[in-house]
């Protein structure tokens, strides 16, 4: 019998995020201690007020009564002028006859009640305090730990989500579950340690009113029960409808100028309306579920009120209680239903925070691209030689018999054989969906082959880490790419160390000199990736190119390097790239055929393989693909006849 499989079960939602503010743990037994004293200090200024009006009451009572008479003596003569009722009454409070209200003891009350709630507030403050730095903790952990899961997800992950959406778990939910996190932290521990507290002194008043304080308690629970368990998919909805629309928002904002070529704002607007809709009655629910709690708390806390007031009084009829107590009491049952409230008032929120929760450890537990390799690339055949860096990298390509398919069910690659000599460049050409991209995405690892290998100087790549791979390989993609800061801080984005001398010698050589010093700031110019101080596609294109002169690799890759410029500045990037390329083994994506025939080696892809290879003049010489998609580009329509 085969052994049965081993699964492992994800905790849930509310244990990890347990277990991640756990680890605060000096932060979270002061929160504790500042909370046990707030509730102490809490249930001892009812104590005193009631002391303070029993103090009150038996002095106003005792000025009916000659001096000399004891107390004993002053009830039992109520007794039996028939005031039984208030000799109880009488019987429970101090007094002494023939003397008023002792002020003096009253004032002293009336000091330590208020030091006692002004120790209870700073108690308060305390908390809260440890209560926002144990959450803002929290949230640089988990942002922490978002970052650096971005930068191992494949590419593929992204190629699956909306970016607003990522942006949405990132941002909002983050926020979110930060503000959850403060609230639930900063009040949850009183309300929960007052249950226990003022529970535990209103017995020591009263077991009988304590009794009557417990009926309201189960259905107390059921109600929160009840909220807690439908406002979770509320929130779940929720959220996850704010990161489409934010998706939604993001992808039209940044195709403006296309929305408006082709007249998309009606569809735009009514698709914007429509996850706003939804949006909108996710949100009603969850808050209209939450919300209901507090009218229902309230309901059950004045019954509760209602019914140790009649029970209260009743025993202080009796004798069995003082009027103090019966005050102080009706404040213990006030402070003791009132974390009730708090509690189903806070389930709405704690409810949104932990589907912000799940929604980011959704991220956390994307599945990352397979690990680096522990040792690193030695070279081939050196008998276990020290790795070889860039310096003595020959950057002689092979691509061994690779396959490769974006899913399991629709292959794309398969068996491919390539070999690129070191400092030759290789073009590579073909129809859209050749797979040309990919197969420089291959050699970038950006994506992981299923099978064969692919080696730079006899070393596989999977033996190499990401990082010492990509050092190697100067990239200039299709759609060029800045960062928010400087032109100089762009270019030099692959080498931090780079003097503005070094910089200005790449800009002059990808020909951008030009037109940088013609900015008002020159190389000091602030830009972004839509560019920024009116810099066009072409120039910010010339400012990649211009950041791939800066990096001294053995490699490169020009992913349709010049898409994006006009044919003067096509043919000026070409003598650059020429010049670039010298002594590198350089990869040319092209769809211009134009750009690629110095190129020691053509490659034309079909349906993921290589259909023919050579140089320009042999390719056209063999009549075959390429030279169909030479005479494709360059071919004249003839001149339209005139009737």
């Amino acid at each position: 019998m085969s052994p049965r499989p081993v699964t492992t079960r994800r905790p849930t939602t509310t244990r990890r995020l347990g277990r991640v503010v756990g680890r605060e743990r000096r932060m979270l037994v002061g929160l504790l201690v500042f909370g046990l004293l707030n509730v102490a200090l809490t249930a001892a200024g009812p104590w005193l007020l009631g002391r303070a009006t029993d103090l009150v009451l038996g002095g106003a009572l005792g000025r009916r009564f000659q001096a000399g008479t004891t107390a004993d003596g002053a009830i039992e003569r109520l007794r039996a002028e028939g005031h039984g009722t208030l000799a109880d009454v009488l019987g429970t409070v101090p007094f002494t006859p023939g003397h008023g209200v002792d002020f003096g003891a009253v004032g002293r009350m009336l000091l330590a009640a208020t030091l006692v709630y002004v120790a209870a507030g700073l108690c308060g403050v305390l908390q809260a305090w440890l209560a926002n730095v144990v959450s803002q903790r929290v949230l640089e952990r988990l942002r922490d730990e978002v970052e650096d899961k971005i930068h191992r997800v494949p590419l593929e992950y992204f190629d699956r989500q909306r970016r607003g959406d990522v942006l949405s778990r990132v941002t909002n939910d983050l926020d979110n579950l930060g503000q959850a996190l403060q609230l639930v932290l900063g009040q949850f521990v009183v309300p929960g340690l007052s249950i226990v507290g003022m529970l535990a002194v209103m017995f020591w008043v009263s077991w009988l009113l304590a009794l009557i304080a417990l009926v309201t308690a189960p259905l107390s629970v059921l109600v929160v029960a009840l909220v807690v368990r439908r406002a979770q998919p509320a929130y779940a909805r929720q959220w996850r409808h704010t990161g489409e629309l934010n998706g939604h928002i993001e992808e039209m904002f940044a195709g403006h100028a296309l929305l408006k070529v082709f007249g998309q704002e009606q569809a735009a607007s009514e698709t914007f309306a429509e996850g706003n809709e939804q949006l909108s009655r996710a949100t009603v629910r969850a808050q209209s579920l939450s919300g209901a709690t507090q009218p229902a708390m309230m309901f059950l806390s004045n019954l509760n009120y209602v019914l140790i007031a009649v029970v209260g009084g009743m025993q202080v009829a009796a004798g069995a209680l003082t009027v103090g107590g019966v005050q102080a009491f009706v404040q213990y049952s006030r402070q003791y239903s009132q974390p009730f409230s708090y509690l189903a008032g806070m389930s709405g929120m704690a409810q949104s925070g932990l589907a912000s929760a799940e929604r980011v450890f959704e991220l956390l537990d994307a599945p990352e691209q397979a690990p680096d390799a522990a040792e690193p690339p030695r070279g081939a055949g050196s008998g276990g030689a020290g790795p070889r860096g860039a310096s003595d990298m020959l950057g002689r390509v092979t691509f061994e018999n690779v396959s490769f398919r974006y899913r399991p069910d629709r292959p794309l690659i398969e068996d491919l054989q390539l070999v690129a000599e070191p400092g030759h460049t290789v073009a590579i050409v073909g129809s859209t969906g050749a797979g040309k991209t990919t197969l420089v995405n291959l050699l970038m690892r950006f994506y992981e082959i299923d099978a064969g290998r692919i080696t730079i100087d006899g070393v596989d790549i999977a033996t190499m880490t990401r990082g010492e791979l990509r050092s190697r390989i100067g990239m200039v993609l299709q759609d060029p790419w800045l960062f928010q800061g400087t032109i100089a801080d762009n270019i030099a984005y692959g080498r931090p160390g780079a003097t503005r001398a070094d910089i200005v010698a790449a800009a002059t050589a990808a020909h951008a000199d030009r037109f940088v010093r013609t900015l008002p700031d020159g190389y000091d110019t602030l830009v972004d990736d839509d560019g920024g101080a009116g810099v066009s596609a072409g120039e910010r294109q010339l400012l990649t190119i211009a950041r791939a002169f800066l990096t001294e690799t053995p490699m490169l890759v020009l992913d349709e390097a010049t898409s994006s410029v006009d044919t003067r500045t096509e043919l000026l990037i070409q003598r650059a790239s020429a010049r670039l390329r010298e002594g590198r083994t350089a990869f040319v994506i092209a769809h211009r055929l134009s750009t690629i025939r110095d190129a020691d080696t053509i490659v034309v892809m079909a349906d993921g393989a290589i259909a023919e290879q050579g140089t320009h003049d042999e390719l056209l010489g063999r009549d075959g693909a390429y030279a169909r998609l030479y005479a494709a580009q360059f071919a004249r329509a003839p001149a339209a006849e005139v009737t």
